[in-house]
């Protein structure tokens, strides 16, 4: 079981490393990259995976440091508050826009909606990237202080 945990710890941190990579590129790209959101969402599950299996491995009686539990478990929180920050993207920018629906985009010139829409998914992308960097630093350090 140890052992399947290191190999789930190991995929999430390559995972989410890979999430900031391609994450980075889009976002100075100014794309939308859906190769991005696959490799972070596996990422996260794989950080979900990781947690319930040490979970087990803890009820099972093995031991870890208490940093290893709080940086195994912060990545969770991270990418919850990351989420949140990702859905308040379109409403950040059509606060900045003077804009309060969709509908008032919808009326605007063709070019001016697509600029909306671009900087909506770059906000989006920049949030969820910066959360994947310090997702792996945290699984980074988790695998540093298991003991």
């Amino acid at each position: 079981m140890k052992d399947i945990h290191i190999a789930i710890g190991c995929l999430a941190l390559g995972l989410n490393l890979l999430a900031f990579a391609w994450g980075a590129v889009a976002w100075f790209r100014k794309t939308a990259s859906e190769w991005f959101w696959r490799l972070l969402r596996a990422g996260q599950v794989m950080v979900v995976l990781e947690c319930a299996l040490g979970g087990i491995l803890l009820l099972m009686g093995k031991k870890a440091s208490d940093l290893h539990y709080l940086y195994g478990v912060l990545p969770i929180v991270v990418a919850v508050i990351a989420e949140q920050l990702k859905i308040s993207a379109a409403t950040q920018i059509l606060d900045a826009r003077e804009l309060e629906t969709g509908a008032q985009v919808g009326q605007l010139p063709q070019e001016e909606q697509r600029a909306i829409v671009i900087a909506i998914v770059r906000r989006e992308i920049g949030v969820m990237t910066l959360s994947a960097l310090v997702v792996t630093a945290l699984l980074a350090r988790a695998a540093m202080v298991i003991h």
